[in-house]
């Protein structure tokens, strides 16, 4: 009965897909320039993400701190956030996180699915205290995530308000960024 359903799932994640590979492809270039050039000038990948991207974080540093699809060197990577308490603190939590491990040759990484959420934006102004560079990889076109950007950031907006999507798309890009630094660090060849 469902059938039909989940196939129409399938078909609409590959034109989602489809669709931001050529709209997402320059701002993940950039992404992956920014965090290749933190990294090989001694700097960490400090990734915080919120409620449903927070697993994505984590995956991230996992795969920045061992391999993708390649062995290569560890590259320092910190997954933030995976401790905090609720209430105020959380809102200011990943902010003291930054401030008390990021130092300006590091570089911010936030996920986000829909680019509102308060403590990712406190994270991102805590960043810029540091003269630290973020990349955002957020759900929408909108929010104050993106609004808290520097011209000197990376902002890659996954232009959908469907967290499904926004999440698929989300691990492609890590996908990707892992990718291209692979191919910075070892090369074309598999």
């Amino acid at each position: 009965m469902l059938s039909q359903r989940i196939q129409q799932q399938f078909i609409d994640s590959a034109d989602f897909k489809y669709q931001c590979a050529q709209v997402l492809a320059t701002p993940i270039d950039s992404a992956i320039q920014a965090i290749f050039a933190s990294v090989t000038n001694g700097g960490k990948v400090l990734v915080a993400g919120a409620g449903v991207t927070q697993p994505l974080a984590q995956y991230l540093s996992t795969l920045l701190l061992g391999r993708f699809e390649r062995t290569r060197p560890e590259l320092a990577a910190v997954t933030l956030g995976r401790s905090l308490l609720g209430g105020e603190f959380e809102t200011q939590g990943l902010a003291r996180e930054v401030r008390a491990l990021g130092v300006a040759e590091d570089l911010l990484l936030v996920l986000s699915a829909k680019g509102g959420e308060g403590a990712l934006s406190a994270a991102v102004d805590a960043a810029h205290e540091r003269d630290m560079t973020v990349v955002a990889v957020v759900g929408g076109l909108d929010g104050e995530l993106l609004q808290a950007l520097q011209d000197t950031d990376v902002a890659i907006s996954i232009p959908s308000d469907q967290v499904g999507r926004v999440l698929e798309i989300h691990q492609m890009i890590l996908h990707c960024i892992c990718d291209g630094i692979d191919v910075h660090l070892l090369g074309d060849g598999q």
